[in-house]
């Protein structure tokens, strides 16, 4: 499931380096031509999944994980497949709509884990499953840069399929769903409202989804802004190689923390963990505006991954503690939805600040966003332990 989730979540991300070069290989376009679609056929993905992740999440929580598993997957394989022989810009821009529509994968298998994971160790064995996920997203530019640079654009998409379908033949064979409903027990299916009224009435539960917007954004804000910095801290040729390398720093840093802190959630709490993560994520990006050579900003990146590779598993073991087995799925998928949705905006954001008032501007203003939102969750923490006692007494 690990390396399922490694490569899915990787696919989503591999054409960042190499995105803009693949457009101007179907005709003699403008830069700002080139440059409109490549932010458009990066948002499409992202776009979609936002409105989809919860269906998928509500239809395994009613039919099963393990089959939404293997038909998102699937889905994605064929439409990355797709991507290596289409002949124009528009084509691929539908085929990353579609690729969208099927990346229920990832929510569904956090909900499978998490719906068979005791609820002490939730947030050690998430952590780890996340892993997967965060470090797929964080590895895949520098994956596709270098399958690009090595095999060229048809066989990187071509290679990437066949992984994937690899990834799906090995959940299909090597994981066991045990549902309740096996137990012979009775099980409460929850409508759409009823699900949403759930989420509403936890207050920090609401406040962790938007934050996963937050970290999303800040992740992803300075992506698209990498390569130029890179070129403004060296003159080496291979801007892009080192662009990838300077943003999968972060992934590094995620694969050596994530599982601890998700242990640390277990033991001291989940919530505490996630705003002393915002607090540190916060100054850490604070030195990434100001370094002058290239090393500084891989080693601050890596740094800061040590840090934030722990909020997403908090986030999810979260969840899995105060939201019934039941609707665990869709919950997840709206907690992947916000997590889509920074995905559409920190480009988006990062590239008007950057044209405004410079590239450093992103890293201190993001740095502003994970201090808000450890401000936003330690109030919300706080209300809701008031509130606890007042209905106790």
């Amino acid at each position: 499931m690990w390396l399922a989730n490694f490569f899915v979540a990787a696919s989503a991300t591999m054409i960042m380096p190499f995105l803009s070069i693949y457009i101007e290989t179907f005709g003699d376009y403008a830069d700002s031509y080139v440059q409109r679609w490549a932010g458009l056929v990066f948002a499409a993905t992202f776009v979609t999944a936002f409105f989809i992740s919860p269906l998928w999440g509500r239809f395994g929580d009613r039919n099963g994980y393990k089959k939404i598993l293997l038909i998102t997957g699937t889905g994605i394989a064929i439409s990355i497949f797709l991507m290596g022989y289409v002949n124009s810009v528009e084509q691929l821009f539908f085929l990353r709509l579609f690729m969208g529509a099927v990346t229920g994968f990832i929510p569904t298998s956090l909900a499978l884990i998490s719906a068979q994971t005791p609820k002490d160790i939730a947030g050690k064995t998430l952590g780890t499953l996340q892993m997967g996920n965060v470090s797929g997203a964080l590895f895949g530019p520098l994956l596709g840069g270098l399958l690009a640079d090595t095999f060229g654009f048809q066989y990187t998409f071509v290679i990437t399929a066949v992984v994937i379908l690899g990834a799906v033949g090995l959940v299909a064979v090597g994981v066991k769903e045990v549902r309740q409903n096996d137990n012979n027990t009775t099980v409460k299916k929850y409508t759409r409202k009823e699900v949403l009224v759930h989420i509403f009435k936890h207050p920090v539960l609401l406040t962790i989804m938007f934050i996963t917007t937050l970290i999303q954004v800040a992740n992803f804000s300075v992506q698209p802004l990498l390569a130029l910095y890179v070129t403004q801290l060296t003159d080496s040729s291979n801007i892009v190689f080192l662009a990838g390398m300077a943003f999968s720093a972060t992934g590094f840093g995620n694969l050596l923390c994530t599982r601890q802190w998700g242990k640390l959630g277990d033991r001291f709490g989940h919530e505490k963990i996630l705003i002393f993560l915002l607090l540190i994520s916060s100054i850490l990006f604070i030195p990434q505006g100001l370094v002058t050579e290239l090393w500084h900003l891989v080693l601050c990146r890596f740094l800061f991954g040590m840090a934030v590779g722990g909020l997403i598993p908090c986030m999810i073991a979260h969840i899995r503690q105060v939201a019934p087995l039941s609707m665990q799925g869709e919950v997840q998928g709206y907690n992947v939805s916000f997590r889509f949705l920074g995905n559409v905006i920190g480009p988006v954001s990062g590239g008007i600040l950057s044209g405004f008032f410079g590239i450093s501007t992103v890293f201190f203003v993001t740095s502003g966003l994970f201090l808000i939102g450890a401000a936003i969750l330690w109030l919300s923490v706080v209300r809701n332990s008031e509130n606890s006692t007042q209905r106790a007494a």
